[in-house]
């Protein structure tokens, strides 16, 4: 049996690579072994900062294989003590004798499986000459996102905003030897109608896609919003767009942007035409022609923070 390991934020950053992850995830939503109990999502009041903080615990388990649970809490407001909204660890356990094998930084694990999903997403709803991506969100999503949806299709240029336009500059330079050109830009709507994919990763409440600047053949990628209040794109977007999500366990009910929607009559959940299990097992279909638009919405799934841990885990007792 092997020793208990600790997989740290810097094993996960030197270790990843896209293509890999985005295959492993593809191969677990087509695998119907893998079982995913709703996550448990709660909130509690967070008196110093005025804003609630969310527990999420996060289990799933492969029979006779590995097993799992995340354990994250959310602090939208930790800028403030110069800390990450998001933070957390991963516990990993052999499913057949319940001993635990690793314990794994959550924070790294959910950003890059995150941006992973999003990826695997792309492949199958952004058009396969999209070269250009407008990141929207300057947090530790967003490298990881323009990163993994750059694995995935010919990026060429790359545009990025934030709230902070010093913090889209140092990203800028972040990524300045990468593959692509990236610029930081100070309006969303200089860059919007021009690009092939829109990802974005921000909490806000009032959304900042805006589908009167959408144009046929986009991809959107809706990535942040994780509460029923929060949104990232109108409803417009949504009328537009043909609807997909992650899952419909979660993407039914979790995030405003479908939420919202649902609840005005704007979309209906027989309008949302597929998730990723029949995504990847090729039930049914993602975009059907060059001008359709398509929006994407994550909530994050366990299957996908077992499928990470899974990979890191092995390529961490292959290199140590």
């Amino acid at each position: 049996m092997n020793p208990l390991v600790q997989i740290d934020t810097q094993f996960i950053e030197k270790n990843t690579v896209f293509t890999e992850l985005v295959q492993k995830l593809q191969e677990n939503f087509s695998d119907k072994n893998v079982i995913v109990p709703m996550r448990h999502h709660h909130d509690f009041p967070n008196p110093t900062t005025n804003t609630d903080s969310t527990l999420l615990l996060m289990p799933a388990w492969n029979s006779g294989k590995d097993a799992g649970v995340k354990v994250v809490t959310v602090s939208p407001e930790n800028s403030q003590f110069n800390l990450p909204s998001i933070n957390g660890t991963y516990i990993y356990f052999d499913a057949i004798n319940g001993t635990l094998k690793a314990i794994l930084d959550a924070k790294s694990l959910t950003v890059k499986r995150t941006a992973a999903a999003s990826a695997l997403a792309s492949s199958f709803l952004s058009r396969k000459d999209a070269n250009s991506l407008l990141m929207i969100g300057t947090g530790a999503l967003s490298t990881n996102l323009i990163k993994a949806h750059a694995s995935v299709r010919p990026i060429k240029n790359v545009f990025i905003w934030g709230r902070n336009y010093k913090k889209a500059q140092a990203i800028c330079e972040e990524l300045s030897n990468e593959s692509f050109t990236i610029t930081a830009i100070k309006t969303i709507e200089e860059k919007i109608s021009e690009v092939a994919i829109i990802s974005s990763a921000t909490l806000t409440k009032t959304p900042l896609i805006l589908g009167t600047y959408l144009k046929p053949g986009q991809h959107v990628d809706l990535v942040g919003s994780y509460k029923t209040d929060t949104r990232e794109a109108d409803n417009e977007t949504i009328l537009k767009g043909t609807v997909f999500v992650d899952t419909y366990q979660g993407g039914l009910k979790e995030s405003g942007d479908i939420v919202i929607p649902l609840k005005e009559g704007i979309l209906k959940e027989t309008d949302i035409k597929a998730d990723l299990f029949e995504l990847c097992s090729n039930t049914k279909k993602g975009r059907l022609n060059a001008k359709e638009i398509t929006v994407f919405k994550s909530v994050g799934h366990a299957l996908e923070d077992l499928t990470a841990a899974n990979y890191y885990y092995h390529k961490f007792i292959e290199t140590t």
